[in-house]
């Protein structure tokens, strides 16, 4: 995202943090209530009925929005959420109101038609990844520090939405072992974590289960607050190319000796 050079380097860092807080789910326009557990993807019709608590949003005004489509996976008959990007990048997401630590488990499936061969999710120009689900918490916004602070309240202003105190995002990536804990270039308040990489992941259905909270804890070094919402993303944009994934339904599950803070998939 480009700033005019007249514009102080605060003004440039707000809007880059507004464009990451976007991709992080806080700049929908519409605001449905949060739910208790995330709505499955097999439980929507396909082609979709416009009342889905699935709700798009907008990463900026000039980027070509992803294609997000509700069909049917011929193999398995079920309703799965398919992502079409060509050289652009939007997001679907739900409001939830749940505490993590009477579900601790996030469970997903899904499956990627090509790997992005010069994607790089540590390089913020070349950051584009054709599957990520994340995860979105609530928290004390006093406790950090003050330059957080500030770029929090300017992106606040700049998207017009309340910022997620803190974004954990599971990705897919080119280059990243699995298990890496990539921070993000502009704010310490979001963290990826590589759970697939390279080509090994082209082609099939993955199911990955992760404690989300182990996760948090390592990738922030604190406890997570109320998750307040889940998302997915599949993009294009910075590569200039093109991603074609599908995503199945993702859960919240009680914790279980199976789940995996290493990010092996299932």
């Amino acid at each position: 995202m480009s700033t005019p050079r007249s514009r102080p380097a605060s003004f440039a860092a707000a809007a880059a943090l507004a464009a990451a807080l976007a991709l992080a789910g806080c700049a929908s326009v519409d605001r449905p209530a949060p739910l208790a557990d995330v709505t499955p993807f097999s439980a929507q019709r396909p082609g979709g009925d416009g009342a889905s608590p699935w709700q798009p949003w907008i990463i900026g005004p000039a980027k070509t929005p992803t294609q997000y489509e509700f069909v049917v996976d011929a193999a398995s008959q079920r309703v799965v959420l398919q992502a079409l990007a060509t050289r652009a990048a939007s997001g679907l997401r739900q409001r939830l109101d749940v505490d993590p630590a009477q579900r601790p488990v996030v469970a997903w499936e899904w499956r990627l038609a090509h790997p992005n061969p010069v994607a790089n999710l540590a390089d913020r120009h070349h950051d584009d990844s054709p599957a990520r689900v994340l995860l979105f918490f609530d928290g004390d916004a006093a406790t950090l520090p003050l330059r957080e602070r500030l770029l929090m309240d300017k992106a606040a202003l700049l998207t017009g939405q309340a910022v997620p105190f803190a974004t954990l995002v599971y990705a897919w990536d080119n280059r990243l072992p699995e298990g890496s804990v990539v921070p993000h270039a502009v704010t310490a308040q979001v963290k990826t974590v590589v759970v697939a990489r390279g080509a090994d992941a082209a082609g099939r259905w993955q199911r990955f289960e992760r404690d989300y909270v182990a996760d948090y804890r390592r990738a922030f070094g604190a406890e997570p607050g109320r998750l307040i919402g889940v998302g997915v993303l599949t993009d294009s944009d910075n590569t200039k190319s093109d991603a074609l994934a599908w995503y199945g339904d993702i859960r919240l599950l009680p914790a279980r000796a199976t789940a995996s803070a290493a990010g092996s998939p299932r």
